[in-house]
Parts: C-alpha cells; structure tokens; sequence
C-alpha cells in the first residue's frame, strides 16, 4: 500500500478526479474574475463548480489551497517556454508570454492571493516555493541551450538569468503595484541579456546560500574580487578598489585606475 503524501490538490489527472479538478478550477478562476480574492468561498465556488461543497473541502482544505493548485496548473499550460535560436528571441518571447499572463486581472488576482497565503499558511509557501522552483527550472532549458550554443560563457546559471527576467514584472505587479507594459518586457529583455552576455550570472563558487551579512562579504562594497582563472578583456575600466587575484589575464587597452590590487599572475 501506497504511503505517499501529496499536497492539497496534488493529485494524479485523469478521469473523474480530473474533471472534478477542472470544474472547481475554472469555478475559482471566474470567481476570482468577478469579486477577486476578498470575495472568494468556498460555497461560491461549490454553486458554480457543481462540485459538492464537502469534496471540495477535502481536496483542497482552504481557498489558499485552491489559488495555489490553479496558479500552479494555469501557469503550465499558459507560459509556453520559448525556443527561437537565440538567447534575446527566447528572453523576449517569454518576457511577453509572462506580461499577457498577468495581463489577466483574475491572473493578477491569484498570484497575489498565493503570495499573501504563503506569508502565514506552510502549505501555501511550499507550494509558492515549488512553483517558482519548477518554472525556473523549465524555462531554464532556454539558457543552457544558449550556453551550449557559445552565447553564453560556461557556468551562467540558468535559473538565475531566468529569475532576472520575471523579476520585474512580479516587483511591478506586487510592490509598486502598477501594470505590466510593453516598456517592461523590452527593458526587462535587455537588461537580462545584456547582464547575461557579460557573465553576470556565472556561478561565483562559494557564495551560494551565503547570507549577505556574512563576514566574508561584509567588505564587499570596498573591494570587487576578479575570481581565479578570470580573463578580463580590452577596453575594461577596472577602478579603484579592486582586487584582482591568481592567474587573472587582463587583455590589451584595460585601464586600471589608484587602489587597485594586483597579485600573482596578473
């Protein structure tokens, strides 16, 4: 006998189950529409689903658990992830697929009602956290392809070009709270790719998951380390303050201007 535990809503497709699933989803997704997440029941969603109130409530336990399974499955089947041949066409054609996205007001709607129940339910955090997890994880494939493809230096972690990319537009909708516009698909695109090309995103070993107060970056607004192995090309400004250290090449016409550190093998 089977042990498994799945979350709230987490159940396999097919059949009854999944035209339960469906009904009650779009029910959500209408009500959400109408009267937004304040007005959002459990009763309500059980007059227009046609689903029994008490199938409902055991499925998915709270409203929170009913946004956070139709966020999960809406954002699958309506976010496409691009494949144009290049790295910007890929970084555009997502950037407008997640701007018409939230476009939707329901859209909007259940994001922010996900985000609020994650503050104050573990359930909806994790299902928050396994979301954005599993779509950056996705829409990563785009990046490698770029890696592999020699756009992109070795080692640019993808799920972090990625996060740059929607970054904006979920720091638009939740915290200045104004709409998403072309103007942000386009800016948030070339800041992306232009940070990207330049190996803002390749790894930096041993600073993952280390907390920004730490006393080994505490120095960090003094002094920018150039890692080992780095080569840095023609026509960089490097100023002062800088370190730079083992094994770093520096290529023709690099200014270097007071302050700035050179050791072995620069």
């Amino acid at each position: 006998m089977s042990t498994t535990q799945h979350l709230p809503g987490r159940t396999r497709p097919g059949g009854r189950t999944a035209r339960t699933r469906d009904a009650v989803f779009a029910a959500v997704f209408d009500e959400l529409g109408e009267a937004g997440f304040a007005g959002l029941s459990m009763e309500r969603i059980a007059q227009r689903s046609g689903v029994h109130q008490a199938t409902i409530y055991r499925r998915w336990r709270t409203v929170e658990g009913l946004v956070c399974g139709l966020l999960t499955q809406r954002s699958a089947d309506v976010i496409p992830i691009p494949d144009s041949g290049s790295l910007c066409g890929d970084l555009r054609a997502l950037a407008r697929a997640i701007g018409a996205f939230y476009e939707d007001r329901r859209n909007r709607a259940m994001l922010e009602a996900v985000v609020s129940a994650a503050a104050r339910d573990p359930r909806a955090e994790e299902v928050l956290r396994e979301f954005f997890e599993d779509r950056l994880g996705v829409a990563g494939k785009l990046v490698r392809l770029a890696v592999d493809r020699g756009e992109l230096p070795p080692g640019t972690d993808a799920q972090a070009v990625v996060g740059a990319l929607g970054a904006p537009f979920y720091y638009r909708m939740l915290v200045v709270r104004r709409p998403v516009d072309l103007e942000l698909v386009e800016s948030a695109t070339i800041a992306t790719y232009t940070a990207a090309k330049a190996g803002a995103y390749v790894r930096a070993e041993g600073l993952r998951d280390v907390p920004v107060a730490h006393p080994a970056v505490s120095d960090a607004s003094r002094w920018t380390e150039t890692s080992r192995g780095t080569e840095v090309p023609g026509g960089t400004q490097i100023s002062g303050g800088t370190q730079i250290s083992g094994e770093t090449q520096i290529s023709g016409k690099t200014e270097i201007s007071g302050g700035t550190e050179v050791s072995g093998g620069g």
